[in-house]
């Protein structure tokens, strides 16, 4: 039986501070679920939109975040259902969509929330109350099923970093038939060498500019090189086809958003590869005839995932028999929430997540 009718929430006001403030545990509504939270990543957007300043985000005017509980990556248990609710109920272990949409645009139809062109979108964390709490608030519409074999962190992890990599491989059809270039090794890049092992790559290599990076990423067990750039771009590739034993890799992505990153990813591709960008921010500048026409390249560019790609990727992660949280270097209670913004901001190895819930921890 929940008892409580005060919890504590993490708020971001905009000058590299996380504050945590008192506000009452919400009842839900028809079609709305309660959510006890148990594990809520923070994310590099959360980062470059939110904590250092508040900036505008997708075209919108003025600063995207409304001052409401950060965290847009929840996963957890849900401990009541409101009327109306039919597909999840008490006791069942979800994932949230990171977006509410309106449901009736032709993106919401095709699960792709995320591109909700109404004016009643809304993102968790950004316009309305997020996960960094101990209950979260979810339209069961934004609900997706978190298999057994995955801990509330894996769920986390899914909602939004390892979604958004697993799009971006799909767009580009990594499979058995070649090898993968991962450029870029944080949280999104880890997310996509384990995706991609999944999927069949028979090579996965990574780039990394931060040598604690690519020594964590070393350690994961699903990269078969790590290599630090090397100079410009071509010459870049080049350590990357020694690594593969080839001239390239038939698949690429770039996670890191810099133009730098983007031009390895291109150079780093074999003649017909296929290219996937989904590094938010930044340019993309590359020569035309040799690095793409000659090459007979295909690019790709994608942002995060649809809400029946995630299902399936939850579902895939469970038979694959991967665990999203082995990217997670740092875990930390609600109360420490200030300490993991500013290791999330700085320095970490991996992913950080909070813990808002000790019962489901």
């Amino acid at each position: 039986m929940r008892e409580e009718t005060v919890m504590r929430g993490v708020y971001l006001p905009g000058d590299s501070t996380a504050v945590l403030r008192e506000l009452p545990v919400p009842e839900p509504g028809p079609g709305q679920v309660l959510v006890e939270v148990g594990a809520s990543g923070i994310c590099g957007s959360d980062i470059g939109y939110i904590y250092h300043e508040h900036k505008g985000h997708r075209g919108v005017e003025g600063a995207a975040y409304q001052g409401v509980v950060s965290g847009h990556e929840p996963s957890g248990r849900i401990v009541a259902a409101g009327n109306g609710c039919t597909r999840f109920g008490v006791d069942d272990r979800v994932i949230v969509y990171h977006i509410a949409g309106c449901g009736l645009c032709d993106n919401c139809r095709g699960g792709y929330f995320i591109s909700c062109t109404s004016p009643r979108r809304q993102s968790y964390g950004w316009q309305r109350d997020g996960g960094h709490a101990r209950y979260l608030l979810a339209e069961e519409s934004t609900c997706v099923p978190l298999p057994d074999r995955l801990s509330y962190v894996d769920g986390a992890l899914i909602a939004c970093g390892f979604g958004t990599a697993y799009e971006g491989l799909r767009r580009i059809g990594v499979n058995g038939d070649g090898d993968l270039l991962v450029v870029g090794l944080g949280p999104v890049g880890l997310a996509a060498a384990m995706i991609g092992k999944g999927m069949g790559a028979r090579k996965v290599i990574g780039v990394e500019v931060s040598p604690r990076r690519r020594e964590w990423a070393g350690s994961l067990g699903v990269f078969d090189a790590t290599v630090a750039p090397a100079g410009d771009a071509e010459a870049t590739a080049g350590l990357v086809a020694d690594a593969l034993g080839a001239r390239g890799a038939a698949t690429t992505i770039d996670c890191s958003g810099s133009r730098a990153g983007r031009s390895t990813a291109i150079a780093g591709a074999a003649e017909w590869g296929r290219v996937s960008l989904v590094g938010e921010g930044g340019t993309l500048e590359t020569e035309v005839s040799d690095a793409l026409l000659h090459k007979q390249l295909t690019l790709y560019a994608s942002w995060v995932t649809s809400l029946t790609a995630m299902t399936t990727l939850a579902t895939n992660l469970a038979r694959w028999g991967l665990r999203p949280e082995g990217v997670v270097s740092d875990r930390f209670p609600l109360a420490e929430a200030d300490a993991a913004y500013r290791l999330a901001a700085g320095a970490s190895a991996g992913k950080v997540v909070l813990l808002p819930s000790e019962s489901l921890s």
